[in-house]
């Protein structure tokens, strides 16, 4: 298959990562989950003392602990210079601070060439908040997914139980509406559908019929040249 990049944005727990990945495995391309490198960000500064507002310090951090990722058998690994914080960056405390992490425009600036580098040759299935509008802006596929506030928590609160931690169906509520808020109004690069992206309402539908329904997308895109 020719190497194209697909980009998949949409808010917090939409589906983005579970779907970006069985895509990239089923066209044999790259993941890149940029989520998680503001998670790793946030992780590192929690770790070494770094205040959320300092944005110098955030970017130091960066520099210092590069990120990495690994594919293995039972899925993709993420380093923070060696160190292996898969599981560190989906703790409660980095994912109700990463959206401030995130509102940095040197942060993002730094993030952005990273995840540049790794789409310039093509074949690269990339999701996050702003993939289609700022990281790659010439997809040749661009997926906006969204899924209803109640849905995305109950998702959220499977997940945390199945990992073991400790969760309140509410409160997941309240933190997801208040990170939508957060993602869809900083001033540099926030959450918003791309012009030419495909949007695709989530709830109520299974990871295959998602997976089905951007392969959909893909089949005509390509199909138009």
């Amino acid at each position: 298959m020719e190497k194209f990049n697909i980009a998949i944005d949409g808010p917090a727990s939409s589906g983005k990562s579970t779907v970006a990945k069985i895509l990239a495995k089923d066209y044999g391309f790259i993941y890149t989950d940029t989520g998680a490198m503001y998670r790793s960000v946030t992780y590192l500064a929690l770790k070494h003392g770094v205040a959320f507002d300092d944005e110098a310090g955030l970017v130091a951090l960066i520099e210092k602990y590069p990120i990495t990722f690994s594919q293995t058998p039972d899925g993709q690994l993420v380093f923070c210079d060696g160190e292996d914080v898969t599981a560190a960056v989906r703790s409660t405390e980095v994912t109700n601070n990463v959206s401030e992490v995130s509102a940095h425009g040197k942060v993002r600036e730094e993030l952005v060439y990273q995840q540049q580098k790794i789409a310039a040759d093509g074949g690269v299935v990339m999701d996050g908040r702003d993939i289609g509008t700022a990281v790659l802006p010439d997809a040749r596929v661009k997926i906006f997914l969204v899924a209803s506030v109640k849905e995305r928590a109950e998702r959220r609160y499977k997940e945390n139980l199945e990992k073991g931690i400790p969760t309140d169906l509410e409160t997941l509520k309240e933190e997801i509406q208040q990170r939508d808020f957060l993602d869809s109004n900083r001033d540099v690069s926030p959450l918003k559908q791309a012009e030419d992206a495909v949007r695709i309402d989530t709830t109520g539908m299974s990871i295959p019929d998602v997976v089905q329904a951007i392969k959909d997308v893909v089949a005509e895109k390509i199909s138009q040249g």
